[in-house]
């Protein structure tokens, strides 16, 4: 039977391993009624339209899928950019912020291409926090969010729920700060079923530091997790439902993961009590990524900040 869809357009730019894995869940989700999909090739994007359609015979999914230039994407009311420049990644360490010099430029175009659009951005390219930066000040788009901290969320989540033997649900509690390694849990906020318990942190911080790693080893990137992170933050952040979503935004000058709460599609950031190691923790967090974002915009690759105030 067919479902009705939430939205009538999403752009998604992007026909990669987690582009793909994006268009899937749309498309299984019948979370809107067009897909138009940009990718580095016109035959990339044609063929994902292609197997998106399949995808939508066999289920009935109300979405259709169409590949299309970067020009098309202005009539949706999201774009979801998933993009990564073709790099080889050695760091074992900060892994995320290695494709940051790799990745600007592509996000630099990409900001160049869509400046002025209105509607709803999510980034998934990492280092995301900086990657959603510097799309928004680039394209002087007012509504940008970054995916990364909406992901770490629902991995501690379900990493205490599947430690205290309880459904994911019945834990509360957020990873804010950078994607990567200056994460901060907080867990000094963290309830279960409306109460403090004791939590087995380090053993949750390691889990959240290795997991990404893990899944790549085994099949090459993650794809579903950020895929499922985008599907929820385009409900909070076209209106579909109201709550809270971790998402890489604009805070006190600098640009990082922060739970907003979403309310018709309009966001408030809504921090919670941070004991005084968190506090820390969140203070270094911020100085990481205005140093990094500050180094990567000095790349000649990228407009200076005189000639965006010229334009």
């Amino acid at each position: 039977m067919t479902r009705a869809a939430a939205v009538d357009a999403v752009g998604l730019v992007g026909a990669g391993a987690v582009g793909q894995a994006v268009a899937t869940t749309l498309c299984t989700a019948g979370f809107c009624h067009r897909l138009v999909i940009a990718s580095r090739t016109a035959e990339q994007a044609t063929a994902l339209a292609a197997d998106i359609d399949d995808m939508r015979q066999a289920t009935a999914s109300p979405l259709h899928a169409h590949p299309g230039r970067l020009a098309d994407l202005s009539d949706c009311q999201a774009v979801v950019i998933a993009v990564r420049a073709s790099f080889t990644n050695t760091r074992r360490t900060d892994v995320r912020m290695a494709g940051a010099v790799a990745n600007a430029p592509v996000i630099g175009q990409l900001a160049a291409a869509l400046r002025g659009y209105r509607g709803t951005v999510l980034v998934v390219t990492n280092p995301v926090d900086v990657m959603a930066r510097l799309f928004a000040e680039l394209s002087r788009c007012e509504r940008v969010f970054g995916i990364g901290s909406n992901l770490d969320s629902a991995r501690y989540r379900a990493a205490l729920a599947r430690h205290l033997h309880v459904p994911a649900a019945a834990v509360a509690g957020h990873v804010i700060g950078e994607h990567g390694d200056a994460a901060v849990v907080c867990a000094s906020s963290t309830t279960v079923n409306d109460q403090r318990v004791p939590l087995p942190l380090q053993q949750l911080r390691d889990e959240l530091a290795i997991r990404a790693g893990r899944i790549s080893a085994g099949i090459g990137r993650t794809r579903s997790g950020p895929a499922g992170a985008v599907l929820s933050a385009l409900c909070r952040t076209l209106a579909v439902d109201d709550g809270i979503e971790e998402l890489s935004a604009p805070y006190r000058g600098g640009w990082l993961g922060i739970p907003l709460r979403f309310t018709q599609g309009w966001p408030v950031a809504c921090l919670p009590s941070l004991d005084a190691a968190e506090q820390r923790q969140f203070t270094a967090a911020d100085t990481k990524l205005r140093t990094a974002y500050q180094a990567l915009r000095s790349l000649p690759e990228l407009p200076s900040p005189d000639s965006e105030r010229a334009s």
